[in-house]
Protein backbone atom coordinates (compact mmCIF):
# COMPACT_ATOMS: atom_id res chain seq x y z
CA UNK A 1 0.00 0.00 0.00
CA UNK A 2 1.41 3.40 -1.00
CA UNK A 3 1.92 6.33 1.37
CA UNK A 4 -1.14 7.98 -0.19
CA UNK A 5 -3.38 5.04 0.64
CA UNK A 6 -1.86 4.40 4.07
CA UNK A 7 -2.62 7.95 5.27
CA UNK A 8 -5.67 8.63 3.10
CA UNK A 9 -7.87 9.61 6.07
CA UNK A 10 -5.31 12.28 7.04
CA UNK A 11 -5.09 13.65 3.48
CA UNK A 12 -8.88 13.83 3.23
CA UNK A 13 -9.18 15.65 6.59
CA UNK A 14 -6.54 18.16 5.46
CA UNK A 15 -8.31 18.55 2.11
CA UNK A 16 -11.61 19.35 3.87
CA UNK A 17 -9.93 22.02 6.01
CA UNK A 18 -8.05 23.43 3.00
CA UNK A 19 -11.26 23.63 0.97
CA UNK A 20 -13.11 25.55 3.69
CA UNK A 21 -10.18 27.95 4.15
CA UNK A 22 -9.86 28.45 0.40
CA UNK A 23 -13.56 29.19 0.05
CA UNK A 24 -13.34 31.82 2.79
CA UNK A 25 -10.03 33.40 1.75
CA UNK A 26 -10.36 33.40 -2.05
CA UNK A 27 -14.08 33.34 -2.89
CA UNK A 28 -13.44 34.67 -6.39
CA UNK A 29 -11.35 31.65 -7.31
CA UNK A 30 -13.99 29.30 -5.97
CA UNK A 31 -16.71 31.13 -7.91
CA UNK A 32 -14.65 30.81 -11.11
CA UNK A 33 -14.33 27.06 -10.57
CA UNK A 34 -18.07 26.81 -9.88
CA UNK A 35 -18.87 28.69 -13.11
CA UNK A 36 -16.97 26.21 -15.30
CA UNK A 37 -19.82 23.83 -16.00
CA UNK A 38 -21.92 22.29 -18.76
CA UNK A 39 -25.38 20.80 -18.10
CA UNK A 40 -24.77 21.37 -14.35
CA UNK A 41 -21.64 19.17 -14.44
CA UNK A 42 -18.63 21.07 -13.14
CA UNK A 43 -15.83 20.60 -15.66
CA UNK A 44 -13.00 20.92 -13.14
CA UNK A 45 -14.52 18.27 -10.88
CA UNK A 46 -15.22 16.13 -13.95
CA UNK A 47 -11.52 16.18 -14.92
CA UNK A 48 -10.51 15.21 -11.39
CA UNK A 49 -13.03 12.37 -11.21
CA UNK A 50 -11.77 11.24 -14.63
CA UNK A 51 -8.26 11.15 -13.15
CA UNK A 52 -9.61 9.01 -10.30
CA UNK A 53 -11.42 6.54 -12.51
CA UNK A 54 -8.95 6.11 -15.40
CA UNK A 55 -6.27 4.17 -13.46
CA UNK A 56 -8.95 1.69 -12.34
CA UNK A 57 -10.31 1.35 -15.87
CA UNK A 58 -6.88 0.30 -17.12
CA UNK A 59 -7.32 -2.77 -14.92
CA UNK A 60 -10.61 -3.73 -16.55
CA UNK A 61 -10.26 -6.69 -18.88
CA UNK A 62 -13.28 -6.56 -21.25
CA UNK A 63 -12.97 -10.30 -21.86
CA UNK A 64 -13.73 -11.00 -18.21
CA UNK A 65 -17.13 -9.27 -18.29
CA UNK A 66 -18.78 -12.42 -19.61
CA UNK A 67 -17.48 -14.36 -16.66
CA UNK A 68 -18.59 -11.65 -14.24
CA UNK A 69 -22.10 -11.73 -15.66
CA UNK A 70 -22.26 -15.42 -14.80
CA UNK A 71 -22.14 -14.51 -11.09
CA UNK A 72 -25.60 -13.02 -10.61
CA UNK A 73 -25.74 -12.87 -6.80
CA UNK A 74 -23.64 -9.73 -6.38
CA UNK A 75 -25.56 -7.94 -9.12
CA UNK A 76 -28.91 -8.99 -7.63
CA UNK A 77 -27.92 -7.69 -4.20
CA UNK A 78 -26.82 -4.27 -5.41
CA UNK A 79 -29.93 -3.84 -7.58
CA UNK A 80 -32.28 -4.84 -4.76
CA UNK A 81 -30.57 -2.63 -2.19
CA UNK A 82 -30.16 0.40 -4.48
CA UNK A 83 -33.63 0.49 -6.00
CA UNK A 84 -36.03 -1.45 -3.77
CA UNK A 85 -34.69 -0.42 -0.35
CA UNK A 86 -32.30 2.52 -0.22
CA UNK A 87 -34.49 5.39 -1.57
CA UNK A 88 -37.35 4.44 0.73
CA UNK A 89 -35.28 3.98 3.89
CA UNK A 90 -33.61 7.34 3.29
CA UNK A 91 -36.99 9.03 2.90
CA UNK A 92 -38.29 7.29 6.03
CA UNK A 93 -35.25 8.33 8.08
CA UNK A 94 -35.62 11.91 6.86
CA UNK A 95 -39.27 12.04 7.94
CA UNK A 96 -38.58 10.41 11.32
CA UNK A 97 -35.77 12.80 12.23
CA UNK A 98 -36.94 16.09 10.74
CA UNK A 99 -40.68 15.75 11.33
CA UNK A 100 -40.38 14.23 14.80
CA UNK A 101 -36.97 13.84 16.49
CA UNK A 102 -35.62 17.27 15.45
CA UNK A 103 -39.03 18.96 15.15
CA UNK A 104 -38.32 21.44 17.98
CA UNK A 105 -34.96 22.42 16.54
CA UNK A 106 -35.84 23.18 12.91
CA UNK A 107 -38.60 25.19 11.25
CA UNK A 108 -41.14 22.98 9.38
CA UNK A 109 -40.39 24.54 6.00
CA UNK A 110 -36.67 23.93 6.47
CA UNK A 111 -37.36 20.36 7.58
CA UNK A 112 -39.17 19.62 4.32
CA UNK A 113 -36.23 20.97 2.34
CA UNK A 114 -33.78 18.75 4.20
CA UNK A 115 -36.01 15.72 3.65
CA UNK A 116 -36.10 16.50 -0.08
CA UNK A 117 -32.30 16.67 -0.23
CA UNK A 118 -31.99 13.34 1.58
CA UNK A 119 -34.41 11.73 -0.87
CA UNK A 120 -32.30 12.93 -3.80
CA UNK A 121 -29.22 11.39 -2.21
CA UNK A 122 -30.98 8.12 -1.49
CA UNK A 123 -32.19 7.71 -5.07
CA UNK A 124 -28.76 8.15 -6.68
CA UNK A 125 -26.31 5.25 -6.19
CA UNK A 126 -22.64 5.91 -6.88
CA UNK A 127 -21.28 6.03 -10.43
CA UNK A 128 -17.67 7.23 -10.28
CA UNK A 129 -16.24 7.19 -6.77
CA UNK A 130 -17.07 3.53 -6.28
CA UNK A 131 -14.13 2.63 -8.53
CA UNK A 132 -11.85 4.25 -5.94
CA UNK A 133 -13.47 2.31 -3.08
CA UNK A 134 -13.37 -0.89 -5.13
CA UNK A 135 -9.66 -0.46 -5.77
CA UNK A 136 -8.96 0.15 -2.07
CA UNK A 137 -10.70 -3.15 -1.19
CA UNK A 138 -9.01 -5.03 -4.04
CA UNK A 139 -12.38 -5.50 -5.70
CA UNK A 140 -12.94 -7.09 -9.09
CA UNK A 141 -12.69 -4.12 -11.48
CA UNK A 142 -14.61 -5.85 -14.26
CA UNK A 143 -17.46 -6.87 -11.98
CA UNK A 144 -17.54 -3.40 -10.39
CA UNK A 145 -17.86 -1.94 -13.89
CA UNK A 146 -20.69 -4.37 -14.64
CA UNK A 147 -22.58 -3.40 -11.47
CA UNK A 148 -22.10 0.33 -12.03
CA UNK A 149 -23.13 0.07 -15.69
CA UNK A 150 -26.33 -1.81 -14.88
CA UNK A 151 -27.14 0.68 -12.11
CA UNK A 152 -26.63 3.54 -14.55
CA UNK A 153 -29.11 2.02 -16.98
CA UNK A 154 -31.65 1.53 -14.20
CA UNK A 155 -31.03 5.10 -13.00
CA UNK A 156 -32.02 6.51 -16.38
CA UNK A 157 -35.48 5.00 -16.03
CA UNK A 158 -36.02 4.79 -12.26
CA UNK A 159 -34.50 7.95 -10.76
CA UNK A 160 -37.20 10.43 -11.81
CA UNK A 161 -40.23 8.23 -10.97
CA UNK A 162 -38.85 7.29 -7.54
CA UNK A 163 -37.92 10.87 -6.66
CA UNK A 164 -41.25 12.16 -7.97
CA UNK A 165 -43.15 9.60 -5.91
CA UNK A 166 -41.21 10.28 -2.73
CA UNK A 167 -41.34 14.05 -3.10
CA UNK A 168 -44.99 13.98 -4.09
CA UNK A 169 -44.14 15.93 -7.24
CA UNK A 170 -45.61 14.84 -10.56
CA UNK A 171 -43.70 17.18 -12.87
CA UNK A 172 -40.19 16.91 -11.46
CA UNK A 173 -37.59 18.62 -13.65
CA UNK A 174 -34.69 16.19 -13.79
CA UNK A 175 -31.66 17.55 -15.70
CA UNK A 176 -31.29 14.63 -18.11
CA UNK A 177 -28.26 16.29 -19.71
CA UNK A 178 -26.48 16.05 -16.36
CA UNK A 179 -27.29 12.37 -16.00
CA UNK A 180 -26.24 11.36 -19.50
CA UNK A 181 -23.17 13.61 -19.60
CA UNK A 182 -22.03 12.31 -16.21
CA UNK A 183 -22.31 8.69 -17.32
CA UNK A 184 -20.31 9.47 -20.46
CA UNK A 185 -17.66 11.47 -18.59
CA UNK A 186 -17.28 9.24 -15.54
CA UNK A 187 -17.76 5.78 -17.03
CA UNK A 188 -17.75 5.55 -20.83
CA UNK A 189 -14.76 7.75 -21.71
CA UNK A 190 -12.43 6.46 -18.96
CA UNK A 191 -13.38 2.90 -19.91
CA UNK A 192 -12.59 3.53 -23.58
CA UNK A 193 -9.27 5.11 -22.61
CA UNK A 194 -8.47 2.20 -20.30
CA UNK A 195 -9.18 -0.40 -22.99
CA UNK A 196 -7.09 1.54 -25.51
CA UNK A 197 -4.23 1.75 -22.99
CA UNK A 198 -4.35 -2.01 -22.33
CA UNK A 199 -4.13 -2.74 -26.04
CA UNK A 200 -1.19 -0.37 -26.44
CA UNK A 201 0.69 -1.89 -23.50
CA UNK A 202 0.04 -5.47 -24.54
CA UNK A 203 1.42 -7.74 -21.81
CA UNK A 204 0.01 -8.17 -18.29
CA UNK A 205 3.40 -7.21 -16.83
CA UNK A 206 3.50 -3.87 -18.65
CA UNK A 207 -0.11 -3.19 -17.68
CA UNK A 208 0.68 -3.76 -13.98
CA UNK A 209 3.75 -1.50 -14.19
CA UNK A 210 1.72 1.25 -15.82
CA UNK A 211 -1.03 0.99 -13.20
CA UNK A 212 1.52 1.31 -10.42
CA UNK A 213 2.82 4.53 -12.00
CA UNK A 214 -0.59 6.17 -12.48
CA UNK A 215 -2.21 4.91 -9.27
CA UNK A 216 -1.14 7.95 -7.15
CA UNK A 217 -3.05 10.22 -9.55
CA UNK A 218 -6.26 8.51 -8.48
CA UNK A 219 -5.72 9.49 -4.84
CA UNK A 220 -4.56 13.00 -5.78
CA UNK A 221 -7.72 13.42 -7.86
CA UNK A 222 -9.83 12.42 -4.87
CA UNK A 223 -8.05 14.89 -2.58
CA UNK A 224 -8.33 17.76 -5.07
CA UNK A 225 -12.03 17.01 -5.60
CA UNK A 226 -12.67 17.21 -1.86
CA UNK A 227 -10.84 20.57 -1.69
CA UNK A 228 -13.06 22.02 -4.44
CA UNK A 229 -16.34 20.66 -3.06
CA UNK A 230 -15.65 22.02 0.40
CA UNK A 231 -14.42 25.29 -1.05
CA UNK A 232 -17.76 25.73 -2.82
CA UNK A 233 -19.77 25.22 0.38
CA UNK A 234 -17.23 26.24 3.02
CA UNK A 235 -19.04 29.37 4.20
CA UNK A 236 -22.33 27.52 4.61
CA UNK A 237 -20.60 24.84 6.67
CA UNK A 238 -18.99 27.49 8.91
CA UNK A 239 -22.20 29.48 9.32
CA UNK A 240 -24.51 26.55 10.13
CA UNK A 241 -22.58 23.83 11.97
CA UNK A 242 -25.58 22.71 14.06
CA UNK A 243 -27.74 22.13 11.00
CA UNK A 244 -24.89 20.24 9.33
CA UNK A 245 -24.69 17.91 12.34
CA UNK A 246 -28.46 17.30 12.34
CA UNK A 247 -28.56 16.49 8.63
CA UNK A 248 -25.60 14.15 9.05
CA UNK A 249 -27.42 11.94 11.58
CA UNK A 250 -29.89 10.20 9.21
CA UNK A 251 -27.21 10.03 6.49
CA UNK A 252 -24.85 8.20 8.85
CA UNK A 253 -27.54 5.76 9.94
CA UNK A 254 -28.52 5.14 6.33
CA UNK A 255 -24.93 4.65 5.15
CA UNK A 256 -23.91 2.11 7.77
CA UNK A 257 -27.30 0.39 7.65
CA UNK A 258 -27.28 -0.06 3.88
CA UNK A 259 -23.71 -1.32 3.91
CA UNK A 260 -24.49 -3.81 6.69
CA UNK A 261 -27.53 -5.08 4.80
CA UNK A 262 -25.71 -5.57 1.49
CA UNK A 263 -22.48 -6.91 2.99
CA UNK A 264 -24.29 -9.38 5.25
CA UNK A 265 -26.43 -10.56 2.34
CA UNK A 266 -23.31 -11.13 0.23
CA UNK A 267 -21.71 -13.09 3.09
CA UNK A 268 -24.85 -15.20 3.56
CA UNK A 269 -25.04 -15.94 -0.16
CA UNK A 270 -21.30 -16.82 -0.27
CA UNK A 271 -20.43 -14.07 -2.72
CA UNK A 272 -16.61 -13.76 -3.11
CA UNK A 273 -15.11 -10.80 -1.25
CA UNK A 274 -13.75 -9.19 -4.45
CA UNK A 275 -17.40 -8.85 -5.54
CA UNK A 276 -19.09 -8.48 -2.14
CA UNK A 277 -17.09 -5.40 -1.06
CA UNK A 278 -17.83 -3.23 -4.14
CA UNK A 279 -21.39 -4.59 -4.20
CA UNK A 280 -22.02 -3.20 -0.71
CA UNK A 281 -20.08 0.02 -1.31
CA UNK A 282 -22.03 1.00 -4.46
CA UNK A 283 -25.25 1.35 -2.49
CA UNK A 284 -23.56 3.07 0.44
CA UNK A 285 -21.91 5.73 -1.72
CA UNK A 286 -23.96 8.31 -3.62
CA UNK A 287 -23.95 9.91 -7.06
CA UNK A 288 -23.64 13.30 -5.35
CA UNK A 289 -23.06 15.22 -8.60
CA UNK A 290 -26.55 14.31 -9.78
CA UNK A 291 -28.14 14.82 -6.36
CA UNK A 292 -26.64 18.31 -6.01
CA UNK A 293 -27.59 19.27 -9.57
CA UNK A 294 -31.22 18.18 -9.17
CA UNK A 295 -31.51 19.86 -5.75
CA UNK A 296 -30.32 23.15 -7.24
CA UNK A 297 -32.59 22.75 -10.26
CA UNK A 298 -35.68 22.03 -8.15
CA UNK A 299 -35.14 24.16 -5.06
CA UNK A 300 -32.33 26.66 -5.73
CA UNK A 301 -28.65 27.07 -4.92
CA UNK A 302 -29.21 28.33 -1.37
CA UNK A 303 -31.99 25.90 -0.50
CA UNK A 304 -32.04 23.44 2.36
CA UNK A 305 -32.29 20.63 -0.16
CA UNK A 306 -29.05 21.69 -1.84
CA UNK A 307 -27.39 22.00 1.58
CA UNK A 308 -28.47 18.46 2.51
CA UNK A 309 -26.90 17.02 -0.63
CA UNK A 310 -23.63 18.81 0.14
CA UNK A 311 -23.70 17.40 3.67
CA UNK A 312 -23.93 14.03 1.95
CA UNK A 313 -20.54 14.75 0.38
CA UNK A 314 -19.19 15.91 3.74
CA UNK A 315 -20.24 12.66 5.41
CA UNK A 316 -19.49 10.29 2.55
CA UNK A 317 -15.69 10.35 2.40
CA UNK A 318 -14.93 9.51 6.05
CA UNK A 319 -17.79 7.00 6.15
CA UNK A 320 -16.60 5.24 3.01
CA UNK A 321 -13.02 5.13 4.27
CA UNK A 322 -14.19 3.51 7.51
CA UNK A 323 -16.22 0.93 5.56
CA UNK A 324 -13.28 0.23 3.25
CA UNK A 325 -11.16 -0.45 6.33
CA UNK A 326 -13.87 -2.74 7.75
CA UNK A 327 -14.20 -4.63 4.46
CA UNK A 328 -10.44 -5.16 4.33
CA UNK A 329 -10.33 -6.41 7.92
CA UNK A 330 -13.14 -8.91 7.29
CA UNK A 331 -11.82 -10.23 3.99
CA UNK A 332 -10.97 -13.66 5.43
CA UNK A 333 -14.56 -14.14 6.65
CA UNK A 334 -15.61 -14.68 3.05
CA UNK A 335 -13.38 -17.69 2.60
Amino acid sequence: MSVFERYLSLWIALAMAAGILLGSAVPGLVEAVAAAEIANVNLVVAVLIWAMVYPMMVGVDPGSLKGAAKQPKGLAITLAVNWLIKPFTMAALGVVFFDYVFADLIAPEDAQQYIAGLILLGAAPCTAMVFVWSQLTRGDESYTLLQVSVNDVVMVFAFAPIVAFLLGVTDIAVPWETLFLSVVLFVALPLAAGIWTRRRLGSAERIDQFRDRVKPWSILGLIATVVILFGLQGQVILDRPQVIALIAVPILIQSYGIFAMAYASAWALRVPHRIAAPCALIGTSNFFELAVAVAISLFGLNSGAALATVVGVLVEVPVMLSLVAFANRTRTSFG
